[in-house]
């Protein structure tokens, strides 16, 4: 039986990677799948090739999703996957000495914001049914400081933080609305696809990249997807307020022997 057969899923930053891969799973278990994204054309030809819907959401902003809210009233399950590092777009590291005010602000405003509005507009889709599951994307780096990537790590940090706001501020108002987060490392997306592709050797790159991940390897989309479907399935109703890690291991310490 199809573990979430005929339940409306909605996924932002659906047209590739991570959100992609979910949306194909999610499909594949019989959910009305809903992708969204701010690339339309990337969108649309990704839901046409699964047989899915999609509308156009930039997640930044409200009236977007107030749009989206009237064209998708009610919804199962939200996946508040799209965010950006926004490390590629002007070349540099975003330390906190030198990093932009306004760079800042426009990763905080994809990434968190985006996740708050993605959160409002679930809570406010399932409450009538009483019942649902908000997955919230977060990362490794919401979970350790990242010198280079300080606007990311703190987006992230702060998307697992609210999340479990969100799972209480529902489970006080006597709804099954679950909230939890998943937290990626080293997974292989376009993202880490365009820092490999000029690599001369691209399988030492690849070591090189996760050579401090115990498992020795990049993760796959495919596998985060699982862990989603586990999430938004109704095996996982106890579920709430928690973060999955899904880092081979690379958060649990050293694997190395003592000495």
């Amino acid at each position: 039986m199809q573990s979430l057969s005929d339940k409306i899923c909605v996924i932002t930053g659906a047209a590739r990677g991570i959100g992609h891969a979910i949306a194909t799973r999610f499909h594949a278990e019989g959910a009305r799948v809903i992708m969204t994204d701010n690339d339309v054309d990337a969108g649309e030809a990704a839901a046409a090739a699964l047989g899915c819907r999609f509308l156009p959401l930039d997640v930044a902003e409200e009236s977007a999703w107030d749009a989206f809210a009237r064209e998708v009233p009610a919804a199962d399950v939200v996946v508040n996957n799209a965010g950006i590092t926004g490390l590629g777009d002007h070349g540099h590291l975003h330390d906190p000495e030198n990093t932009p005010l306004d760079e800042w602000r426009r990763v905080h405003r994809i990434n968190l914001d985006g996740t708050f509005l993605g959160c409002r507009y679930a809570i406010r889709a399932m409450k009538a049914k009483g019942a649902g599951s908000i997955l919230n994307m977060s990362s490794r780096s919401g979970l350790v400081g990242i010198p280079g990537a300080a606007a990311y790590a703190s987006s992230k940090a702060a998307i697992r933080n609210h999340t479990k706001t969100v799972a209480l501020y529902c489970a006080g108002q006597g709804w099954a609305i679950r909230c939890n987060s998943i937290h990626p490392a080293a997974i292989l997306t376009p993202i880490w696809e365009a820092m490999l592709s000029d690599a001369p050797d691209r399988a030492a790159a690849m070591a090189a990249l996760v050579a401090d991940t115990p498992l020795k390897r990049f993760g796959t989309v495919e596998e985060v997807a699982a862990l989603a479907l586990l999430l938004a399935g109704d095996e996982a109703t106890y579920i709430t307020g928690s973060e999955f890690d899904i880092d081979g291991g690379l958060l649990a310490g050293s694997s190395a022997s003592p000495k």
